[in-house]
């Protein structure tokens, strides 16, 4: 599948709230919670008021010049939270878009514009149970903490690949 990874416009923030909405895991047989449920403010952190921070950063991959995924970084009090210094990740492909490379190339660009823009470290907060955990892993970053139900994981930037 062909795709290409380029900065988000600003006038496409709104999208963020429905890649939100698929970044959501769920576990096998899970039914899908309502959408509504990306108002709720443990949430919003992730979303609301995008690009008016100096620390947003969001990439997407257009297939066929439309956006089918998303990472974004902001530096929040979200649960994958370290330090007010480090941004934590957000990422979410559409449904029928996922394990085809497409997440992976998007964690990689988003990490590599973090290391050129000077930034240090960067964290996320992923079910334990979530397949993305091996592709975080290849990505670089490894577990710094855990609770009964996720990970938090930090990817440290300064390090040589």
């Amino acid at each position: 599948m062909r795709y290409t990874v380029r900065p988000m416009r600003p006038g496409e923030y709104p999208l963020l709230d429905e890649f939100l909405y698929q970044a959501i895991f769920l576990p096998e047989g899970t039914s899908p919670p309502p959408r509504d449920i990306v108002n709720r403010s443990e949430l919003q952190i992730y979303v609301q008021n995008f690009g008016q921070y100096e620390h947003d950063r969001c990439l997407v991959a257009d297939v066929d010049a439309k956006p089918v995924g998303a990472v974004w970084v902001r530096i929040m009090n979200d649960y994958g939270h370290i330090d007010s210094e480090t941004p934590s990740f957000a990422i979410s492909l559409l449904p029928q878009f996922r394990g085809q490379g497409i997440g992976t190339a998007l964690m990689r660009a988003m990490l590599q514009k973090l290391r050129d823009e000077g930034v240090k470290q960067a964290s996320l907060a992923v079910q334990k149970q979530n397949y993305a955990v091996k592709m975080y892993r290849s990505c670089g970053f490894e577990t710094v903490g855990e609770n009964e139900q996720e990970y938090i994981m930090l990817c440290r930037l300064d390090d040589p690949d």
